[in-house]
């Protein structure tokens, strides 16, 4: 993928420096096992992730006591797999730390992306400091071992996976201004890794590059018992670079569009004491800190044990933001599973819902700048049609195409909760709001993909999310086009329980509970009603292709109804719902409770904690903890013990995981109950969540609640003036004294009959100025037990081919809502 102009290169560069047979580093092949084993990426599993607030365009990932995937020039790029160290006294004993796991990490300051690491070990201490240069694309390493023993000595070790792949690099060992450079190339991209002593002279001692498997320095030592091996160059392949390196001296890592410019920069940064970098990154940092807290919309009183989760958090969030494309975010720094092969997908790419999530935990703590940010990437990312991609590269191109409805309507509730705070700050929303709604209104109620990107079907979590995105969206709409949007948000909103929710199942019975709602209805729920929730649905992710009747599947999707302020937290079917979702996915950990998303999920471990393939079973997430947290607040309770478990997931480093493992104890594989699992660590989603219940805590209700959908609502189901039909969305009924509208994409003309097609009129169908058009049917003097008859002419005078009909009903009975 060519994302950049390439300056010149990599053949050309360093010719003066070279020794004369090496002058051409395409010839160049030193190092045997051309082109290395199979690449793989790291575990996701990361203590840390960080970048500057300066202009550098670099952002760095700690896991296991080393750095990770280090990505540049843009969050969405990763170039490394790692940079780790090994400690010998190259007579036989050596020590890879990361492999020891005896480490320890703090943060330099609270919330802010600059650590120190300790590996202890009976014969040595190995003490790292690591900071991004706040004003070049580096990222800087202070090394320091401590050893009785003086032939002790400090090895780096580097996997470049260039351009997000380890095939195909190439390395090589050069010099630049009497210091030594490690080089990595893969067109358009470069990296360079220099170190040097206090005195800013050369710290390289000895260097190697080799393939990946089979000539490079970790092979080395594991046949021979120290570094033996001197290889000036390898590649095209999956490569390694080692350095022997001074016990006390600084690396720079630095990248740019060629070898000598990524050289050139990391020198640039060594050539200043490692403190001055520090103290840019610390004081930027905590100006950010304070910039917040001035603009956040109320003091936080958070409890002394979650203050630094809440720091971190916040770096967390604010780090997941990229710099060629302000208030572009990717969901996580990581690459789930990453270490069982290179063919695991990351989490590297932007998805309208988590961004959304993010953006809105910044506004939550007075990040006003960078949600206003995203909404204007948001605006110049939506498709002509008015939704977006289901995730995407940061450029706006789509990676996987599916459409999912909360993923159209999400950016609406963005542009409403900062017109809330009057924070647009001349922002233009009425366009996007218009697409993105007239797109909602064509599509819905059912959803292609639900927020897991799995099944299509009406879900309340989707339709929640619609429903407050017409009616939040309806102020920036002209008159009419407003009126049509809350007619339709009544319309869903009346019919929430009709369509989500089912009676006398197994999974309720075993929970005491009469109905409940179930995670996905099948569309042809809007016509059958509860015969439809016997269709049985496959459960993605699975191995045994196991199937589920509708009405047996649950989630803890119908809680965004209550977040929302759609329905009350001791609505009957809430309650009901809860305790079926308690008793089948509530997992409690050592950490607290954390629910699984749905029963029978297949994505995550597998049983014997195998990584994910594709298929495997599903693990509680946290961020499901904070959901539930959200509702229980609503209820007049304290959230406080969620917000505890949510921490507790977390990091010694405070990530906060998509998943935690469930099951017994399998240490070789690092799987224990309530820790975090080989999904994506840290999950951007996942802080956001814990951000926003802070805030809605102190505030005494949820943050992310849009104001105009609970002055409408009042978490009461309200009796629509109209039942909408369409097309795509055939109902089959509409209760009595309700108004029946055929809507429909294109002009046309309803011709309707009553009974039998008596008393025949035609009614033209008139643009709502939302996206679509609609006729409004006569139906107020009809009574329960009569059936409307139509068909519909289009513009172009052909005829749909054929007729249609809509029965006449009672209405349900309501259950009182205290």
């Amino acid at each position: 993928m060519k994302l950049m102009t390439r300056f010149g290169q990599t053949e050309a560069l360093f010719a003066a420096d070279r020794q004369e047979d090496q002058s051409n580093m395409s010839e160049l092949n030193d190092a045997p096992g051309a082109p290395g084993i199979a690449p793989t990426w790291t575990s996701s599993a990361k203590d840390a992730v960080g970048c500057s607030l300066g202009p550098a365009r670099l952002w760095f990932t700690i896991g296991y006591g080393i750095l990770n995937e280090v990505y540049w020039p843009r969050v969405d790029l990763p170039q490394i797999r790692d940079l780790g160290f090994v400690v010998s006294d190259g007579k036989g004993f050596w020590s890879e730390v990361k492999r020891c796991g005896k480490y320890s990490l703090r943060s330099l300051a609270s919330g802010t992306p600059a650590y120190e690491i300790v590996h202890p070990h009976d014969r040595y201490r190995l003490t790292l400091r690591i900071s991004p240069d706040p004003r070049r694309d580096v990222l800087a390493v202070e090394v320091v071992l401590e050893s009785s023993a003086p032939e002790m000595q400090v090895y780096a070790l580097l996997a470049p996976h260039l351009g997000a792949s380890g095939n195909n690099n190439r390395a090589g060992i050069a010099k630049h201004n009497e210091r030594t450079v490690l080089w990595a190339d893969r067109a358009p991209f470069s990296l360079a890794l220099v170190a040097v002593d206090q005195a800013q002279k050369d710290a390289v001692l000895r260097a190697s590059a080799g393939y990946v498997g089979f000539s490079d320095g970790w092979q080395d030592f594991a046949r021979n018992g120290a570094m033996t091996w001197s290889y000036p160059s390898a590649g095209p392949g999956n490569v390694a670079l080692m350095a022997e390196l001074g016990r006390r001296c600084v690396l720079a890592l630095g990248f740019g569009s060629n070898v000598e410019a990524a050289a050139t920069l990391a020198l640039s940064s060594l050539m200043q004491p490692f403190d001055r970098l520090l103290d840019g990154q610390l004081s930027d940092w905590a100006r950010w800190h304070r910039c917040c807290d001035e603009r956040c919309d109320c003091v936080l009183a958070v409890p002394a044990d979650l203050r630094n989760q809440l720091a971190v958090s916040k770096a967390v969030l604010r780090s997941h933001l990229d710099k060629t494309y302000p208030g572009a975010m990717v969901a996580s720094l990581s690459v789930p599973w990453g270490d069982s092969g290179e063919e695991r997908g990351g989490y590297f790419l932007v998805w309208p819902r988590d961004l959304v999530q993010c953006a809105t935990a910044l506004l939550a703590i007075g990040g006003e700048a960078e949600a206003r940010d995203t909404l204007r990437y948001l605006i110049a990312t939506q498709n002509a049609d008015g939704h977006w991609n289901q995730n995407q590269w940061l450029d706006g191109r789509s990676f996987w195409r599916g459409v999912q409805l909360d993923e159209a309507a999400l950016p609406v509730l963005l542009a409403a909760a900062l017109a809330e705070r009057n924070a647009l700050a001349g922002t233009e929303v009425a366009d996007m709001v218009g697409r993105a709604l007239a797109f909602v209104a064509r599509q819905g109620p059912a959803t292609d993909q639900d927020r897991w990107e799995e099944n299509a079907g009406i879900n309340a979590f989707t339709l929640a999310v619609c429903i407050a995105a017409l009616v939040s969206g309806s102020a920036f709409l002209n008159t009419k086009a407003a009126d049509w949007a809350l007619e339709l948000a009544d319309f869903w909103n009346e019919n929430v329980e009709r369509w989500t929710s089912a009676r006398a199942t197994e999974i309720g019975r075993r929970a005491g509970a009469a109905s409940h709602y179930i995670r996905t209805a099948p569309p042809s729920v809007l016509r059958s009603g509860q015969a439809a929730m016997d269709q049985p649905v496959a459960i993605r992710n699975r191995a045994d292709g196991l199937q589920l009747a509708a009405r047996e599947q649950v989630s803890t999707d119908f809680l965004q109804l209550v977040r929302f302020g759609l329905r009350r937290p001791r609505d009957p079917l809430i309650q009901s719902t809860i305790a079926v979702i308690d008793r089948l996915l509530k997992v409690e950990t050592p950490a607290g409770a954390v629910w699984r998303r749905y029963n029978e999920d297949g994505y995550g471990e597998h049983e014997n904690g195998g990584p994910y393939d594709g298929t495997g079973c599903g693990r509680p997430w946290p961020l499901l903890t904070g959901e539930r947290g959200h509702v229980e607040l609503t209820a007049g309770r304290d959230a406080l013990p969620f917000l505890r478990t949510m921490a507790s997931c977390a990091s010694p480093g405070g990530m906060i995981p998509e998943q935690v493992w469930d099951a017994a104890p399998i240490p070789q594989r690092r799987l224990a109950p309530g820790r975090p699992t080989g999904s994506a660590m840290p999950l951007a989603w996942a802080h956001a969540e814990f951000v926003k219940l802070l805030m809605s805590r102190a505030l005494g209700q949820p943050f992310d609640r849009p104001h105009l959908v609970w002055n409408r609502y009042q978490g009461i189901r309200p009796l629509a003036r109209s039942a909408f039909w369409w097309p795509h969305a055939q109902i089959g009924s509409i209760r009595e004294g309700a108004e029946l509208v055929v809507a429909s994409r294109d002009e046309a003309a309803i011709r309707v009959g009553i009974d039998g097609w008596r008393l025949v009129d035609e009614v033209p169908a008139k643009d709502t100025g939302l996206g679509f058009f609609a006729a409004r049917l006569d139906t107020a003097g009809l009574k329960a037990g009569q059936q409307l008859e139509f068909t519909i002419r289009w513009n172009t005078g052909e005829w749909i081919g054929r007729n249609f009909s809509v029965a006449i009903e009672q209405p349900a009975p309501r259950e009182p809502v205290s």
